[in-house]
């Protein structure tokens, strides 16, 4: 499985002069005009994870990987951890940068937010990403991105039409209890669907032809 993800590595490698660029145009933006980097970055994260799925589209890797011992389930599960990994230490390099960011602006550094908003994005980069990585599998990278997107889109509608419809204050009174809760909930609920996500994932691979 070591294999599998010093393949996704060096695949990202190949792409690395750029994301650095962007890194580093993001972070000047943010030491400049003291823009918000925490949501920007990790989300660079999925683009990153989705161009390793075209790349092994554009290769013919998957038809390789089968042959393989163990080559779907290692697949698969490489994908999933070298996801991990990258969303990890862009959320690290971030939680850095944010802190230096603060310092810098306010000559104080605000542990609590950069404490409180970098792991709930990194827990949301960690959902969108295992949210799409069923329907790559099932569909392949070009169709699933088209499909992602108009799920996003029907969600965004919905969404909107929902909050002119109902009030939500009554609702979320009712849930107030859970308020000292959110973020272990939202890490409990995170790491389920990153389980889930796998298990649907390598139940299409397996039965995948190539």
């Amino acid at each position: 499985m070591i294999g599998f993800i010093k393949k996704d590595l060096a695949m990202i490698k190949g792409n690395m002069k750029v994301l650095v660029i962007l890194f580093i145009v993001y972070v000047a933006m943010g030491f400049a005009s003291e823009m918000n980097i925490s949501f920007i970055l990790p989300f660079m994260s999925v683009m990153i994870m989705l161009s390793t799925f075209s790349y092994d589209d554009f290769n013919k890797w998957d038809a390789y990987a089968v042959t393989l011992p163990n080559g779907r389930k290692n697949s698969v599960r490489a994908k999933y951890l070298t996801t991990f990994l990258i969303v990890l230490v862009v959320t690290i390099l971030v939680m850095f940068f944010e802190t230096m960011i603060s310092y810098v602006h306010n000559n104080t550094i605000d542990f609590e937010n950069v404490l409180l908003t970098v792991p709930i994005t990194m827990l949301s980069t960690l959902l969108v990403e295992v949210m799409m990585y069923p329907a790559i599998y099932k569909w392949g990278i070009e169709k699933a991105r088209i499909g992602i997107f108009g799920v996003v889109f029907g969600i965004e509608i919905v969404g909107s039409l929902l909050i002119k419809l109902i009030d939500f204050s009554k609702i979320a009174s009712a849930f107030s209890i859970l308020e000292n809760y959110g973020l272990l909930l939202f890490m409990i609920g995170t790491l389920l669907s990153l389980v889930i996500s796998y298990k649907i994932s390598l139940k299409i691979y397996q039965r995948k032809e190539f």
